[in-house]
Formats: structure tokens, sequence, C-alpha cells
């Protein structure tokens, strides 16, 4: 249906004058009436009657004015959905407890008046697709896959070298110390059962075990992390990985321990992807505001796979 003509039908039936509507619409009155006669055919009814005080709605007229507003309110709801600086920022965080909902959480306490829409996709792959396609505009992902480049429109940036934490039960035999090296891990479970083969997370993990030896478990159902910590508070032989600032809250009970690993200290590197040709306002700050407040990266004593550097 041509907007355009529902427009002008809108117009005529507020105006209830040709002339005056082609005045407000800046054209022709010829215009006008080949916009309404069009219309008229698209629909098969009559919606005007000519009067000597202009112009009249017919029965089938009055049926169709509030629906053609409605046409009208809908086609601006469409265009403003898309159209720059006037939606919400559309942002992938993957996962509530990450580091990566804590930096979209430090950017709105910056900047309140930027509206935000929170999105959590599964894997690198979905999100790729997602900002290709304009359903996002942004994703925090660990985006270095060996063998797999991103594609040339999409564009990236690190923003967060964040260090692993080795996460135990009370009984484990590391719970009591304060840090723990990369070496002394071999030969601990580790067990981390939402690894999914072919994430970036997993190809991630996957380089840690082959560099230093270690022995990570993905084993069993990924029930979700309340599941994962009452496991690894009740079992001495299980331990679990964990990023430094991710959020995890759990009963006093468990006694469950944070101990930094170190001599190298693995970091989960964390970057910005968007599309190169993506306008929005607000991810020109978001991007700034990053830029701004994170830390450097490579520091000296961390690690991480040669592919993600």
């Amino acid at each position: 249906m041509d907007f355009d003509a529902v427009r002008t039908f809108v117009a005529v039936a507020q105006a209830g004058q040709f002339q005056e509507t082609a005045t407000e619409l800046s054209i022709t009155q010829q215009a006008v009436s080949k916009r309404i006669a069009a219309l008229e055919r698209n629909l098969g009814v009559r919606l005007f009657t000519r009067t000597p005080r202009g112009a009249e709605l017919t029965i089938d007229g009055q049926a169709f004015l509030p629906h053609a507003r409605e046409l009208l309110r809908a086609a601006e709801r469409a265009a403003a959905s898309v159209r720059p600086g006037s939606r919400p920022l559309r942002v992938d965080v993957i996962a509530s407890r990450l580091a990566t909902s804590g930096l979209i959480r430090d950017f709105h306490r910056v900047h309140p008046a930027i509206e935000l829409d929170v999105m959590r996709l599964f894997d690198i792959e979905s999100a790729v697709a997602a900002i290709r396609s304009g359903a996002i505009d942004a994703s925090f992902r660990a985006v270095a896959m060996p063998g797999r480049p991103l594609p040339e429109d999409i564009e990236t940036v690190r923003v967060l070298d964040e260090p692993l934490h080795l996460l135990t039960g009370p009984a484990h035999r590391l719970a009591s110390a304060r840090s723990v090296t990369v070496t002394e891990l071999a030969g601990h479970r580790i067990w981390m059962p939402g690894i999914v083969a072919g994430t970036e997370w997993a190809a991630y993990y996957e380089a840690l075990v082959a560099e230093f030896g270690l022995a990570i478990e993905a084993t069993g159902p990924n029930l979700g992390a309340d599941a994962l910590l009452d496991t690894v508070a009740d079992t001495p032989a299980l331990a679990t990985f964990i990023g430094e600032q991710t959020r995890l809250v759990w009963p006093a009970g468990h006694g469950l321990r944070r101990v930094p690993v170190t001599s190298p200290t693995p970091v989960y590197p964390h970057s910005l992807l968007w599309h190169r040709d993506n306008l929005h306002p607000a991810l020109a700050t978001l991007r700034a505001h990053l830029a701004a407040t994170t830390a450097g990266h490579d520091s000296p004593g961390t690690w991480l796979p040669s592919w993600a550097k």
C-alpha cells in the first residue's frame, strides 16, 4: 500500500478540502486527486464524496480512517526503530553475570540518558549474524578463533583482559592458597560443564589445556551456575575457573574460595564487535567510554593464546 496515498487520505479527511491538503503537503491539487483515486482503486471502494463545501468521507472512508491513522503510526515506529539516535543501543553481553555485563552497567551509570537494549546471544556466529543483519549494534566477545577470521565488515577492538581465578570448595587442597601457579594445577580436576565445542570460550580453554597440560572436564549437563557452585562446594576433588570480575553469589555455608592463578596469569580477552557502517551515535559513545575506562592489554606476566593477540 502506498503510504503517501494513505497520508494524503488522512490529511484530506482532517481538512475536508483537496486544495487545503495540497497546500499542506506542498503538492498540487491534481496530485492529491491522483493519490486518492489510486487508493480507492487499490481498496475497491470510494472514500470521499465531493460536495460544494469540499470532500466528505463516505461510510467506507469513515471505516478506513482509524486504520489509516494506525498504518501511519506503525510506519513511523518502524522507521524510528532503525533510525540512528532515535532507538535504544542494542548490545549483546553474552550473560548477565560476566564481566561484559559489568562493562555495560558502568557505561549506563556514566551515560544514564542513553537508552539501552541488552541482549544475551549464545555464540560468536549468532552475534556476528545479528550485527550484520542490524538486529544488534554491538557484541562483547572473545573474538579470536584459530582459522575463523571475522568478516571484513565487522570491526573489533579488545577492551578487557580478565584474569582467571580458580574457584574451590572449602575442603579442596588449594582452598587456603593465596594464589596458585598454572603449573600447580596440573593433575587437578577442573570441571566446566558450560564449555560447548565450537564456541570461542571452548577454543580459549583448549589452548590453555594444550599450553600447560591441564585437565578440564566438560562432562555432565550444564544445569547453570547454581548447580555448578553446589557441586564444587560439596566435592573436594573438583574446582572450576571463573573470571576475576564474574559476579557470583552463593550461600554462606558453601565456603567457596577464589584463588588467583599466576605465573603467568591466564587472561580472557573480551572485545567489542560492531559493523563498520553502523552510525548509531551511542555506539561511538560506548567505544569512547571503553577506551577511556578499561585497562591496557598484554601486561607482563599474563598469558593468552597466540592467535588471540
